[in-house]
Formats: structure tokens, C-alpha cells, sequence
């Protein structure tokens, strides 16, 4: 691996000067040379992945990997020439690839997009990108090291919404005046007891040890597969070994509202309440707050995630937040933005709301839009390598919000250092930043 990785970079070098790219699999792309698609692995080839194959199908798919054969039977009818696996280790060594895009458990894809990355890949991983601090961290650090040669994205493809942008300015601006919080919520509530009762044994067609990974081995149920295609992680993702619940699930999605606006770093504190622990299923009720430190345009402030039917106050009596299942709102000294996935308000704090505080911008100096997210990573992998929800921007997000986690089992306000990526108040919290995995299975392999 190292002497292709060397082999590779040789050729980056060398073609630079004459306005090409190579891409990992060692093939040129650019204006003058006929390699106009990328080789593309899809790990994970069922569910959510079936919303990337129109996309994939303008491309190369020369490898599909799932754990379950079926769904490899499934996918073979949209890529018939692709080389099948059933383990994503195997697949992310076959020899021809330029890319991988991951659509795999949520317990599976820091260690598909971090391998991936280690092997000179370009990689497209659906949120959540990380399960733990831990693993957030490792991730992050996998892609700055290798931020000039691969492009990179997670799956929140709702930040394509131009509203994104518009909340943007509008906070960037001054809209609310000085910004002094912002929050976002979501009102999915999934209630589970614990684990399910082991029940059989897996189909022949299941590689059900694969799908465990690098998890602690459970019993097959066959509750874990009983969802919707695209729904299904809602059968598995709410159990601590699976996944991180909503936080992770529509989290992602909804945080990143927030995250765009206000050009966040790593929080400086953690606290989190909500439904008694379990130790097999993550809360559905559940506030958590961190301490933001200030940037060069607005103060350090708190930002806070609400679920399961915790709610932030609204900014009025006649405001009904309730009615938006998953949204953000940011507050400051002149007034109040709510906003959903594609609409927002503005409310002013004064009665007379005149807004003469905040100038808007003209047509012509709006924030452009993203437009396609999937075919802007495709783009980025074969130009400019610039993509909207990198594992730098993506990766911290993550890691503010699995702190968040960290501080609600821990029970307690934790201060939080992240350049070390240490919890310097509670050696219990620190523990937590890590999952521990099953023999044989390694992060950074």
C-alpha cells in the first residue's frame, strides 16, 4: 500500500504543472485527457445507498460491498459489472478504485471512511460520520493529513437547501443583531426497553458477524432488520452499540443548520439531562449544551440540542415551535430567526419591528448555491477538492455533539480541552470518549 500511495503522489506532482489530476487509482483526469468518471466502490449497497445509484450510475461502480447477499443482488442489477463483497475490508483493497461512497451502519462508518482515507480514496460517508469523540477525532485528523489530495462529504445533504444559505447570511449579517444562542431540535421519539431478545438464527444470506463489526457481539434478532429500506437504521441506531440515537440520526441533519451560520470551533463545555441512563438504549428525551468559544464576528455562546419532546422556549407567546418537527433558532440582542430545513422567520425584539437596524443583501451578492450535494463531491474529486460538508467541518460538528453524550452519561458539566481532545474535569466523562471494540477489529487500519 505505501508504495502505491508514493507511486501516486509522484504522479500528482508531475502532473500538476501541466493542469491535471490523478486520481487514486492512478489515472489522469482533466480537460485533455479522455478519463472523465470515477471508479467508485458503494459500501453498502441497500437502504439509503438506493438514493446514490442514479447518481453512481453516471460513473464507474466497479465494486459493491454489502453484508447481506441479497441486497448485493439487489444493486447488481443497477451495476451488473461491478466486483461483489460482503466484507468492506476485502473491498476496500481491490486494486481499481478511486472513491468510496459509504452507506453503511452507523457503528461502521468512521472505520469504512477512515480506512477508505488511509488508502488514498476519496470518500462520500452518510451521517453520522462518527459514533464517538474518539472516533470523530481520528477521522478529522485522517483528512487534514490528507486534505490536499481527497475530497470528502458527508451525507447531510439537506445543507443543499439554498435556505441554508440564507440563515447564513442572515446571522452573518446582523439580522439578529449580536448573536447570543442558537439551538436546534427534533421530535422523532423511538422507545425501546433494551436490546432485543436473541430470536433464530441469521438467514443463509447474512453475513450477520460482518454486520455486528466491530461492536460487542449480540444475539440475531430479527427486529434489527425489520424497517423500511432508507428507515431501517431506526430498527438498530437508538442501542449504545449501534449507534447514538437522534443526536447522531436527524442531529446531524438539524444541527448543521446551526453549524453553517455561526462558524463554530470545539465547545468549550458539555452538559446534558433527559431520561434516566440505560446502559443498552440511548435517551429519547434529552437536552444537551455546550459553550462555544467567541469568533472574530460574535461572542462565545451557548448552543443547545433539544429531542424527544424537550423543547426550547419560543421567542413569543404566539410562536408554536412545536409545529417544526425538526428546526434551529438563534437569538440575539435585535431579535430572533426560526427556521426549518427550507423556510425561516425573522422576528424582531422591539414591538414597532422595523428592522432598520439590518440591511439586507443585494440578489447579486447572495451566497451561491450548493446545488446537487452528491454530484458537488463527484466534481470535487476530480477538480478542485472543495466540498460543502467536509470531515473538518462535518468531523467537529460530530464531536461537539458526542461530547454532548459523553456529558449525559457522565451526569454531569464537563470542561472540555479540544486541542488534546481531554475531558479535564471528570476522569469518568474522559473514559467516554471511546467505544471499545471486539478483538480483531481496529479504527485506523
Amino acid at each position: 500500500m505505501e508504495t502505491t500511495m508514493q507511486r501516486r503522489d509522484f504522479l500528482r506532482t508531475a502532473a500538476a504543472g501541466a493542469g491535471l489530476m490523478v486520481l487514486p487509482s492512478g489515472t489522469l483526469f482533466g480537460a485533455e485527457t479522455p478519463n472523465s468518471k470515477l471508479n467508485i466502490a458503494l459500501i453498502g449497497a441497500y437502504g439509503r445507498a438506493i438514493a446514490h445509484y442514479d447518481g453512481l450510475a453516471k460513473e464507474n461502480v466497479v465494486a459493491i460491498c454489502d453484508v447481506n447477499e441479497e441486497h448485493l443482488d439487489f444493486a447488481a442489477e443497477k451495476f451488473p459489472k461491478a466486483k461483489r463483497h460482503v466484507d468492506w475490508r476485502k473491498c476496500l483493497d481491490q486494486k481499481n478504485l478511486d472513491a468510496v461512497v459509504c452507506c453503511t451502519t452507523d457503528h461502521t462508518h468512521a472505520f469504512v471512511a477512515n480506512w477508505a482515507m488511509n488508502r488514498g480514496l476519496h470518500v462520500y460517508c452518510e451521517k453520522p460520520l462518527a459514533n464517538s469523540v474518539e472516533e470523530a477525532r481520528v477521522v478529522r485528523a485522517t483528512y487534514l493529513k490528507n486534505k490536499g489530495k481527497l475530497a470528502t462529504q458527508v451525507g447531510t445533504q439537506r445543507h443543499s437547501h439554498e435556505n441554508y444559505n440564507r440563515v447564513q447570511e442572515l446571522i452573518r449579517d446582523g439580522a439578529v443583531g449580536e448573536l447570543k444562542s442558537a439551538c436546534a431540535w427534533g421530535d422523532r421519539q423511538i422507545r425501546r426497553p433494551g436490546y432485543p431478545a436473541g430470536q433464530g438464527k441469521p438467514p443463509k444470506n447474512l453475513h450477520y458477524d460482518l454486520w455486528i463489526g466491530p461492536s460487542p457481539l449480540h444475539p440475531y434478532s430479527p427486529e434489527y432488520f425489520s424497517g423500511e429500506p432508507g428507515a431501517n437504521c431506526l430498527q438498530w441506531n437508538m442501542y449504545w452499540d449501534f449507534g447514538s440515537g437522534q443526536v447522531g440520526d436527524m442531529g446531524s441533519h438539524t444541527m448543521d443548520i446551526v453549524w453553517n451560520a455561526i462558524e463554530a470551533g470545539l465547545p468549550l463545555t458539555a452538559e446534558g439531562a433527559g431520561d434516566p441512563f440505560n446502559p443498552e438504549v440511548t435517551p429519547v428525551e434529552l437536552t444537551l449544551t455546550w459553550e462555544l468559544p467567541a469568533n472574530d464576528w460574535r461572542p462565545a455562546i451557548p448552543v443547545s440540542w433539544y429531542q424527544g419532546g424537550a423543547m426550547p422556549k419560543a421567542p413569543a407567546d404566539y410562536v408554536n415551535l412545536a409545529k417544526i418537527n425538526h428546526g434551529a433558532m438563534f437569538k440575539g440582542t435585535k431579535g430572533t430567526l426560526v427556521s426549518h430545513f427550507e423556510r425561516r422567520f425573522l422576528i424582531p425584539n422591539d414591538e414597532d419591528g422595523d428592522l432598520t437596524y439590518y440591511t439586507p443583501r443585494t440578489k447579486d451578492t447572495l451566497l451561491p448555491p450548493v446545488g446537487n450535494f452528491q454530484t458537488e463531491w463527484f466534481n470535487a474529486c476530480k477538480g478542485n477538492l472543495k466540498t460543502s460538508c467536509d470531515f473538518d467541518y462535518a468531523g467537529k460538528m460530530i464531536e461537539m455533539m458526542m461530547l454532548g453524550l459523553v456529558a449525559y452519561r457522565a451526569g454531569k458539566k464537563i470542561d472540555y480541552d479540544g486541542a488534546n481532545g481531554t475531558v479535564t474535569n471528570s476522569p469518568e466523562a474522559q473514559a467516554l470518549l471511546a467505544r471499545e471494540y471486539r478483538k480483531g477489529w481496529k479504527l485506523n487500519g
